[in-house]
């Protein structure tokens, strides 16, 4: 999983909140980074029809009308991504020694377990509950 996950999520958060189109910028200055890093991932999720973008003198973002019941699971399908994705596997399947030989297919499969874990937990949180958490008393300020 990559930094795009919790800036994807944030923005949700903030779209449905604010129930109105919001620009790049603000977006960003609430996100606490560039407009042009949202934009990137914006597109993505506009993409998987998770936001609509709205051209013209308005510009910006705004969530679909059901965007509470969006999951965690579908933002990260939305971006590509995986909960855990290892780019480097340690040992070496051509040598003699089993634990070097056998040790990369191992943890692969661990790594795949854990990612069918995620994604389960991920299927039960939405842009919604999130919001709740926040706005029920768990630290949240507009």
């Amino acid at each position: 999983m990559t930094a795009e996950f919790p800036l994807a999520v944030h923005a949700l958060v903030f779209l449905l909140h604010k129930g109105t189109v919001t620009s790049s910028q603000t977006l960003a200055e609430n996100i606490c980074t560039n407009p042009a890093r949202v934009r990137k991932v914006m597109a993505k999720l506009c993409r998987r029809a998770l936001v609509e973008s709205e051209r013209g003198q308005s510009s910006g973002y705004l969530t679909r009308s059901d965007a509470d019941r969006i999951s965690l699971a579908e933002v990260l399908s939305a971006l590509g991504e995986e909960p855990v994705a290892i780019g480097w596997r340690s040992g070496d399947v051509d040598r003699e020694c089993m634990i070097s030989s056998g040790m990369g297919a191992i943890m692969d499969g661990i790594y795949g377990k854990m990612n069918e874990k995620c994604e389960e937990y991920l299927k039960t949180v939405t842009i919604g509950s999130i919001n709740e958490t926040i706005f029920n008393g768990q630290g949240g300020k507009t």
